[in-house]
């Protein structure tokens, strides 16, 4: 697949060329316990203090957790991570892609009509362009990539990028940032550079160990020296010249489409009022697996829906064995999403 990313704030347009997928590169097999038989795989709760992190995993079948979901009233956002989540973490992060059955899943959830109330979102770190030819997202899709830093929507011509607006002194920094990490992995066989539009990411998951761990402590240093912050995920060191993050853009993806509900309920009445950010408007199924996720479990509140795929400490609610078992719960969700939702029950 090629494309062609313009200036900030146009299209990225993608055109396919025949095979031009490349070979893929094989998951590795998943030691993780399967699900439940007859219900979306939510594995049992762990003590306090263990993987969980918290000990807060909710005993419930994951499925009735679905059901009272897509049965709420009022409108919802279903945000998914990528790598790891919707597609198997592969050695060649240029090789990923969506599994059959989750892409037909969110394919379903995006052609539901406005009148369900349900937006879709992909969030990722990987940079918007990125994940749009990784991810083929269907049309009617919102896009955050590189952590927030970067938001677009998929449409039926391709996906439209909103503008990034980096300071003089932050483009500096930003190629100072680049420079350096390039020279972290000279002579270092299996880390290398990925640049995004307001950071740049040391990849080390095909390096030798000691390499890693050299590579990892590094570029810490160098975040430190150039007074950035440093997000450690699985393989990965990013810094960015930006400071967002998943959380805080669902927090405010959050904010928009509730206050876009609050307008479209109140006709006439333009200027509108944001959603109370103590009682948001907009219900929240979120899922994904590495720990810069758990920017956004930290910000869900009691209604909404926080998944964990696979292991590792966590403050969602939910865990699930793995990108296979989400596929299902997805495919189950698009199921239970357009059913409606239950009608709202009126006192005597």
């Amino acid at each position: 697949m090629t494309q062609e990313v313009p200036a900030p704030g146009g299209p990225i347009r993608q055109s396919r060329a025949a095979g031009s997928g490349g070979a893929r590169t094989a998951p590795r097999p998943d030691p993780r316990p399967e699900a439940e038989p007859g219900r979306p795989g939510i594995q049992p709760g762990t003590e306090p203090g263990s993987e969980t992190g918290n000990g807060t995993l909710d005993p419930a079948p994951l499925d009735a957790v679905l059901r009272d979901f897509a049965a709420g009233q009022g409108a919802k956002l279903v945000a998914l991570d990528f790598d790891g989540t919707l597609a198997p973490i592969v050695d060649d992060p240029t090789t990923s892609r969506s599994l059959a059955p989750a892409a037909a899943a969110l394919r379903r959830i995006a052609a539901l009509p406005a009148a369900a109330g349900t937006a879709l979102a992909l969030v990722s770190g990987r940079a918007l362009a990125d994940l749009a030819e990784r991810a083929d997202p269907p049309p009617g899709t919102i896009l955050i990539g590189s952590h927030g830093a970067e938001v677009g929507h998929a449409r039926e011509a391709g996906v439209w990028a909103d503008p990034i607006g980096l300071t003089p002194a932050q483009r500096t920094t930003l190629t100072q940032l680049v420079a350096a990490f390039r020279d972290i992995v000279v002579n270092r066989p299996g880390a290398w550079v990925q640049t995004k539009p307001t950071a740049a990411v040391v990849h080390t998951r095909l390096a030798d160990p000691d390499d890693a761990r050299a590579v990892t402590e590094q570029a810490t240093a160098v975040a430190n020296h150039l007074g950035l912050d440093a997000m450690h995920g699985k393989a990965v060191v990013e810094v960015a010249v930006l400071r967002t993050s998943k959380g805080e853009a669902i927090r405010r993806l959050r904010a928009g489409l509730g206050e876009a509900a609050a307008n479209a309920a109140r006709p006439g009445d333009s200027a509108g009022e944001p959603a109370n950010p103590a009682e948001p408007a907009v219900r929240v199924l979120y899922a994904g697996d590495d720990t810069t996720d758990e920017t956004v479990f930290a910000v869900l509140g009691p209604d909404d829906v926080g998944i964990k795929v696979g292991a590792g400490a966590t403050g969602a609610r939910h865990r699930i064995p793995g990108p296979g078992e989400l596929a299902d719960c997805l495919g189950r969700l698009a199921d239970l999403l357009a059913a409606g939702p239950a009608a709202p029950r009126h006192s005597g």
